[in-house]
């Protein structure tokens, strides 16, 4: 994956707000002026947009693509509009909660399948504060963002687990040869305030 700038990441946490913002206030976004301004985010990644109260930093709404689905510019704005009103764990954000929310935006390297079998094998390609998880059973699949092990302070195996527990399987689901197991590193922009100076989080 390209390296971004803190300039990059600036223009993509812009263009994220500006979609989750106008979508609240007249549910429909203007596409085409927010496209023109990250046009040149033309390159395909995986993209995800998370939304936090603040100052609290309550999660307030989480949607992406693991996978590119097309280029950036254009993910990015389909990313933020579904965080902002289609979690289905909150109900949508509303035009009252511009001020004391935060926007955050992942963009994902490609995803590589962890090929080992035995356990232990599988907890050595994993490391925590760089890589996020996806797991794929059946029709069963859950994703993790490296930051969400950082910020919970898990182990390996932790991480292992609690990606099972994201797809609706149980726990120890991880250690079955039958499952689909990928990793993936991001590189993480958020507003340290509402509207305010975005900054580069980096985890290790």
């Amino acid at each position: 994956m390209e390296t971004f700038s803190l300039e990059d990441g600036q223009e993509l946490v812009k263009a994220a707000r500006h979609a989750i913002e106008q979508h609240a206030t007249h549910r429909k976004v203007n596409r085409h002026e927010i496209d023109k301004r990250i046009a040149k985010f033309n390159h395909e990644y995986g993209v995800f947009v998370t939304i936090e109260h603040y100052p609290t930093n309550t999660l307030r709404g989480c949607i992406g693509f693991p996978r590119p689905i097309g280029p950036l510019r254009i993910s990015l704005i389909d990313a933020a509009i579904a965080a902002s009103s289609e979690d289905p764990r909150f109900v949508p954000v509303s035009h009252m909660e511009f001020e004391d929310m935060i926007v955050e935006v992942s963009i994902l390297s490609a995803l590589e399948r962890i090929k080992g079998k035995a356990a232990e094998t599988k907890k050595r390609e994993v490391k925590v504060g760089r890589d996020g998880l996806v797991i794929q059973y059946g029709y069963n699949s859950g994703l993790l963002l490296p930051i969400v092990a950082v910020e919970q302070e898990w182990s390996a195996t932790k991480f292992l687990e609690n990606v099972c527990l994201k797809a609706g399987l149980p726990a120890h689901y991880w250690r079955r040869d039958d499952v689909f197991l990928y990793k993936f590193t991001t590189q993480v922009f958020r507003e340290v305030s509402p509207r305010g100076h975005v900054e580069e989080i980096l985890l290790s």
